[in-house]
């Protein structure tokens, strides 16, 4: 075995993270109740929450958040509140928001339908060259990554010559409906579309190729709708701060200004944000499916299966579903699907642990679960507090970009995962534990 191979070996038993458990899936099949119920004492009206927070940070900023969002008279229950919580744009990231005859758009936010996509290959650890770098490179080649400037030199972000295979899924898949959104709200422009489709984007938008506890190779990615989802989520954020501008001195925050169901709007609204969400969906598919070619083509590796296991799924979106007899509109505003069986994904910051999990249908969080690890701190904090040596350190070991640009990305910056893993496992079992070792940010 050469000695990168032993090195990625031995990454699964990295000091600062614990070893692999024994066994992955061997979570009790009923696990003890988990969450703690919150109220808010100067508003006894409003909500209760119900939050899965044992032994990770719920700070004031966030728990400010929550509380407004829990006094809003169309909220269905209760609001449920996982592990990874932290303050965010328009609602607390970490939030799962159930209600009955409304629905607020910034809860939603602007990277409609962000989520995350794995497949696992039929590749191992054996069949990895010693340098992992020719490979991250075919990844950067076949996807475009990082900011868009218009087309202009160093765009890196968009398409400046759409290739032909992302030209059909565009005409056949999205096209049609995206005219209908824009005769109806003209005032939408002509955001990127065609051009951001099959393409990253930047923050923590990223690519990673993982081991499992069984040294497969797995390709995982994340990101969402691109510029379109950003232009619609922003241009009906301000439609409904237009609609309510008599009423927003009432609300406790302007972001929670809502559509009311059975309005024009509230409608164009839906059909626009599952528009996006589809947008997002075939986003990750098309990255995926490139990425895939790309590797095979360039022969760097053995011929490989990747159609062996595959998981797809969104942490920012909003659908109607069924809770407690009832239908609701569910927000998942940094928030996975963990209904019975339900595949889903679960990554943690670079040099962490990530998990693909399945869901146990826990009717108390609306069948939900976190939908990472959850910022500790924000990242202006994170780039006064860690040097690029601290960055250096954490990422050891995995092919990555290690400059200034990313040190809002480094792992101190986000909560442990094994705790926010601890703090949820009445909601998930852990089928698979994945390990990065090359992974691409914009």
């Amino acid at each position: 075995m050469s000695a990168n191979r032993k090195k990625l070996r031995n990454r699964h038993k990295d000091a600062s993270n614990g070893p692999f458990p024994e066994n992955t899936s061997s979570v009790s099949s009923a696990p003890e109740a988990l969450w703690q119920e919150i109220h808010n004492a100067h508003k006894p009206e409003a909500a209760p929450i119900r939050a899965w927070t044992r032994g990770v940070a719920f700070d004031e900023n966030a728990r400010r958040q929550v509380f407004n969002v829990a006094g809003m008279p169309f909220v269905f229950k209760w609001l449920a509140i996982m592990p990874d919580v932290h303050a965010g744009k328009g609602a607390t990231i970490g939030s799962v928001i159930p209600t009955r005859g409304a629905i607020i758009p910034a809860a939603v936010g602007v990277d409609i339908g962000c989520g995350m996509m794995a497949v696992r290959t039929s590749l191992t650890a054996d069949d990895l060259p010693d340098s992992l770098k020719a490979i991250r490179s075919v990844i950067e080649k076949a996807v475009p990554h990082g900011r868009t400037h218009g087309g202009r030199r160093n765009d890196r972000g968009a398409w400046n010559d759409v290739p032909a295979e992302v030209g059909r899924l565009w005409q056949s898949q999205l096209h049609s409906d995206f005219q209908r959104i824009q005769e109806r709200h003209p005032e939408l422009g002509n955001p990127n579309h065609v051009n951001h489709l099959g393409t990253l984007g930047t923050g923590n938008h990223f690519i990673e190729m993982c081991l499992d506890e069984s040294d497969r190779v797995w390709f995982m990615l994340h990101s969402g709708s691109r510029g379109v989802g950003n232009r619609i989520g922003t241009y009906f954020i301000e439609l409904a701060r237009k609609d309510m501008r008599t009423h927003l001195a009432d609300l406790p925050d302007r972001d929670l200004a809502y559509l009311k169901e059975g309005t024009a709007h509230f409608d164009d609204y839906v059909f626009a944000v599952e528009w996006a969400q589809k947008y997002a969906m075939l986003n990750r598919s098309m990255m995926m499916e490139r990425l895939l070619n790309a590797i095979a083509t360039a022969r760097l590796l053995p011929e490989f299966d990747a159609r062996l296991e595959a998981v797809n799924c969104h942490h920012n979106y909003v659908a109607r579903e069924r809770h407690y007899g009832e239908e609701v509109l569910v927000t998942r505003k940094g928030a996975v699907r963990a209904g019975a069986g339900q595949l889903g994904i679960i990554p943690g910051s670079m040099g962490a642990r990530s998990f693909i999990v399945r869901g146990r249908g826990n009717p108390v969080s609306f069948e939900s679960c976190s939908h990472g690890a959850g910022r500790m701190m924000s990242r202006g904090e994170a780039k006064r507090r860690f040097s690029l040596e601290d960055h250096l350190k954490a990422t050891a070991g995995v092919e990555c970009r290690k400059d200034n640009g990313v040190i809002d990305e480094t792992p101190a910056a986000y909560k442990p995962i094994d705790k926010v893993m601890a703090a949820q496992s009445d909601l998930v079992e852990i089928i698979h534990t994945l390990r990065q070792v090359i992974c691409v940010k914009g």
